[in-house]
């Protein structure tokens, strides 16, 4: 739930197209769900279109069959703060790139199309680039409008990454992309350097990570705490530890290393394909050890560990791939 609309203190301009395709833009909303046209959601879908995305409002208000209405008109989600690159507006409504998230179908990022009222002009005198950052460590946290962490401002998701400005005693006092100075509570998120280098994670640290999330409702294109689909987990998984993979399963089938099936480790990532295997990956799981495998399977599910020897994905086993450096 998001207490308090965000100010919007920095609002895109598109008078200018050229001016706007060069200024540099983030997501202002906790969560921006990007569609594969414009104009294309429901009703059911407003509290997503919202200058501040009400996300419980939205997944909260939709059963399975609805879920399923989304497969195919949702392509990625962005978190609060990271950058989009803007490519045309059609009314209220914005294509973009996201650099963050590789794919194969753009050397620019992932595409799609997002409500323009989500986007602002990045403010403030800090940035990534200059600070320490915070990084939400929990399923999700709130933002606080007061350094005491008794007015919340927004709930944001497990990844979100903010520049820290200071530190009060249980509070870290972060740069919003367009809002000033907010606080987010120090146990619910971890501060990381400006250099952004990360010991490297075993993969026990991700499986742990991921088992925070059991039981949450699958989403369709979800990047975020507050839904995911199965590439959407294992991305941000890897994300949050400073490892880069690409947005789907199709396209993380082909990066990483190789790993046969009797050298499975907790934290490789397993694939599943159509025609018994050998069709198109069509999911991703990441193994959890013990011969099980942590995922988020489908829209009538959650995320859930499960033995890999289960029938229905034990048949479709198409490898499976490692991506914590040796």
């Amino acid at each position: 739930m998001t207490t308090q609309e965000p100010i919007g203190a920095n609002p895109v301009d598109l008078d200018d197209p050229a001016k706007a395709a060069e200024t540099q833009l983030v997501v202002n909303s906790a969560v921006a769900t990007l569609w594969s046209g414009p104009n294309r959601a429901r009703e059911k879908d407003r509290p997503s279109l919202l200058a501040a995305a009400d996300m419980r409002a939205w997944t909260g208000s939709m059963d399975v069959e609805e879920k399923l209405w989304l497969v195919g008109k949702l392509e990625t989600q962005v978190l609060y703060g990271k950058p989009v690159k803007l490519v045309a507006a059609d009314g209220d409504w914005a294509q973009v790139f996201v650099p963050g998230q590789p794919t194969s179908r753009s050397d620019q990022g992932y595409p799609g199309w997002m409500p323009l009222r989500q986007l602002a002009e990045c403010g403030g005198s800090v940035s990534l680039a200059t600070c320490p950052e915070a990084v939400v460590s929990s399923p999700t946290a709130f933002l606080y409008a007061d350094k005491e962490g008794t007015v919340p401002f927004m709930e944001i998701s497990f990844n979100t990454r903010l520049p820290v400005v200071r530190e009060e005693r249980d509070m870290y006092v972060v740069q919003t992309p367009a809002n000033g100075e907010k606080s987010v509570r120090k146990s619910e998120a971890v501060v990381r350097n400006v250099s952004g280098r990360l010991s490297k994670p075993s993969g026990e640290q991700l499986v742990s990570a991921g088992k925070s999330f059991l039981g949450l409702p699958y989403l369709w294109a979800g990047m975020s705490g507050f839904g995911f689909d199965c590439s959407g987990f294992t991305h941000t998984l890897y994300d949050f530890f400073g490892i880069l993979i690409p947005r789907d399963a199709s396209d993380q089938a082909k990066s990483g290393l190789r790993v046969d099936r009797e050298k499975l480790r907790p934290g490789d990532l397993l694939f599943f394909a159509s025609n018994r295997g050998k069709g198109k990956v069509h999911h991703v799981g990441m193994y959890a050890g013990g011969g099980r495998m942590l995922h988020s399977p489908s829209s009538d599910r959650s995320i859930e560990i499960i033995p890999l020897d289960t029938p229905s994905y034990s048949q479709e086993f198409a490898g499976a791939r490692r991506y914590i450096p040796e």
